[in-house]
């Protein structure tokens, strides 16, 4: 077959053209019917089920995560129970209004068992925080190094939480050996639900 004999195919009578022309043309048909139902129809079913797969993955990832909580729970439950203890006994360690004052005195005398002679004990007003308040307490002591090494130490050992911060230390004038600590004891108290 030549061009000739393409370019006399007569489109009105179709069923006349030979049988390769004929192959060629259902062919090409049938490749434009599926172009066209392709991008009509099936393209967006291709995104939907990509979407669909997508959020498949994240249901699992997020189903294998509670899965993993789910069969932890009861170490889990063990964990809390165990942090709610240990807060209750740190919570413990704080002073109440009524006990800051015996825990001032604690704190003045183990100054005075260490040795130490007080040239100021000025607590300062409350500090309050999110669940707790600072109390800060200016010291200047006097003594040796040592002796404000045991101060801080039975600082340490007191059942309550005290803190030292801002410490300088430096020589006393006239007094060889002697040595002047300046620094700030914080102490703490738990506010409770009705703010004191």
């Amino acid at each position: 077959m030549n061009m000739q004999e393409l370019n006399e195919l007569d489109l009105s009578n179709i069923g006349e053209w030979p049988a390769a022309i004929k192959a060629i043309l259902i062919l090409i048909l049938m490749g434009g019917i599926g172009a066209a139902g392709y991008f009509l129809d099936i393209e967006d079913q291709y995104k939907a089920l990509e979407q669909v797969e997508n959020t498949e993955k994240e249901l699992r990832l997020d189903f294998e995560g509670k899965q993993a909580k789910a069969a932890n729970l009861e170490a889990y439950r063990a964990q809390l129970a165990e942090m709610e203890e240990s807060f209750g006994a740190m919570l413990r360690q704080l002073p109440n209004r009524t006990e800051v004052a015996d825990l001032l005195v604690d704190v003045s005398q183990t100054g005075l068992a260490a040795g130490l002679e007080f040239e100021l004990f000025q607590p300062q007003p409350e500090v309050p925080k999110d669940f707790y308040a600072e109390l800060p307490i200016k010291l200047r002591v006097v003594g040796t190094y040592h002796e404000f090494g045991e101060f801080v130490s039975g600082l340490a050992a007191l059942p309550r939480i005290v803190t030292i911060h801002n410490v300088q230390i430096k020589p006393r004038p006239n007094k060889a050996g002697q040595l002047i600590m300046e620094a700030t004891a914080r102490t703490y108290r738990y506010l409770d639900e009705a703010g004191g």
